[in-house]
């Protein structure tokens, strides 16, 4: 009896023993689990701060067509210039807070300061920055006409004058407070809330990162000039813009190779026609203003 309840006894341990092998086994089944899922994690949380974003956009088109209908016309910004608590230098503690701001759109027309921060933009309320015009379209004059901008009834080369075209790019300077002129003088240049990451935003370039607008109702040579009937209708400071006007896009999505962005449908451009839509990052960080509805 003494041998059968041994034999029983060392089965029962190996039963229940896992061998090195199969231990292993285990292990690697698990880390091979939790290398599929991580992704499948990370994508959904992109995904869900797309989505947040683009209903952000949506809302704040929503907003810039309620005060269109009251004034008449677009801001000349989203959540505008920094206010100081009263004049002299910008710093931390004579910036008012832009939560407690009572501009425009906000909060009259839009109940909440983050509707105007996208989902990666980790700005404070009182954080400021300078900002650059963003990229000019690389494109030859004459060879990326938009609309028929003189009225013969076709677009051809003949629609796309230098006037009509972007006057500022980022390497002119910083944009002033009349958004006409730019300055390479840091004291002089106009002071944007970073919180507003759909007016002004951090992108990268080859030479680091930057600040860039992306909400300006004028933006051409003659926009920016005073106006003529053959200029881009497409800018908002215009009576009447067409719907593929572009208001301001979210650039926060991009994958970056050497500060240049990939050929990526990651950014989310927000056209007066009323739908934030995804486009490629490299169109949308070259020509700015001027992409067009897909």
């Amino acid at each position: 009896m003494t041998g059968g309840r041994r034999e029983k006894s060392s089965l029962a341990t190996r039963l229940r023993a896992f061998s090195l092998v199969e231990l292993l086994t285990v292990i690697a089944i698990i880390t091979i689990l939790i290398a599929i899922a991580f992704p499948v994690f990370a994508r959904a949380k992109i995904a869900a701060m797309r989505s947040s974003d683009s209903s952000n956009l949506n809302s704040l088109r929503t907003a810039l067509q309620l005060y269109r209908a009251d004034q008449g016309g677009f801001p000349p910004g989203l959540i505008g210039y920094v206010t100081p608590y009263q004049s002299g230098a910008v710093t931390l503690a004579n910036v008012v807070p832009a939560n407690l701001l009572k501009g425009a759109l906000y909060p009259r027309r839009v109940d909440a300061i983050s509707t105007f921060k996208p989902s990666q933009d980790h700005a404070g309320n009182q954080d400021t920055t300078h900002a650059v015009w963003p990229n000019k379209d690389p494109r030859a004059l004459g060879a990326a006409p938009i609309l028929d901008l003189n009225g013969d009834g076709v677009v051809n080369s003949a629609d796309d004058p230098a006037g009509a075209r972007q006057l500022y790019g980022p390497t002119d300077g910083y944009v002033m407070v009349s958004q006409a002129t730019v300055t390479t003088d840091p004291t002089q240049a106009a002071n944007f809330y970073k919180v507003s990451g759909y007016e002004v935003a951090e992108v990268e370039t080859p030479s680091g990162k930057q600040e860039e607008l992306h909400y300006a109702p004028f933006w051409s040579v003659w926009g920016l000039g005073g106006g003529n009937l053959s200029d881009d209708p497409r800018q908002l400071g215009y009576t009447d813009p067409p719907e593929s006007t572009v208001i301001t896009w979210n650039s926060y999505f991009r994958d970056y190779d050497s500060g240049v962005p990939t050929r990526n449908v990651n950014d989310i451009v927000l056209f007066l026609s009323g739908g934030a839509k995804n486009y490629d990052s490299r169109d949308v960080s070259e020509r700015s203003w001027r992409v067009m509805p897909r």
